[in-house]
């Protein structure tokens, strides 16, 4: 497998969403975009442990990415978290994780997402199924409901 390396979604993984009474996002204000509790505290731990082998691989709209990154920013993700600007792999479609997570040798991914599980089914050997889930998880993923069950599941790689 060589070395372990780590990809890490963004939404509803490290990034909440602010909701309005319709249900719909703000994007409008990046500040408005809340931090997925102990996501700050677990995720530079998990950087350490691989070593500084992690990347952040999400989808994301074309309209919504000067968003996301105003949101990196404006939370110094990059120094709170040990990611480097140049590690951030965004794409339009969930499915295109998977060539993302081939390139780059991604052994360990955590995604909020079955779809994107199931693209990477064949790419990345150990996936997390992170927070709630309407559906059981298949015994293919590893569900982890928070951060700190993430850093358990995933141990020392």
């Amino acid at each position: 497998m060589g070395e372990a390396r780590l990809g890490v979604d963004l939404g509803r993984v490290v990034v909440g969403a602010n909701r309005n009474a319709d249900g719909r996002v703000f994007l409008d204000d990046p500040r408005r975009m809340p931090l997925i509790e102990g996501a700050f505290e677990v995720l530079p731990r998990l950087v350490e442990r691989f070593n500084g082998r992690a990347w952040v691989i999400s989808r994301i709209s074309e309209e919504a990415e000067p968003l996301s990154l105003a949101w990196l920013e404006h939370h110094d993700f990059y120094g709170r978290t040990g990611i480097p600007r140049d590690r951030i792999r965004y794409c339009r479609l969930r499915e295109e994780k998977a060539p993302h997570c081939a390139e780059l040798g991604i052994t360990h991914m955590i995604d909020d997402r079955m779809d994107v599980h199931r693209a990477i089914r064949d790419v990345v050997p150990y996936r997390y199924l992170f927070g709630p889930q309407e559906e059981p998880a298949p015994d293919w993923v590893i569900p982890t409901l928070t951060w700190r069950d993430v850093e358990e599941a995933i141990g020392y790689p």
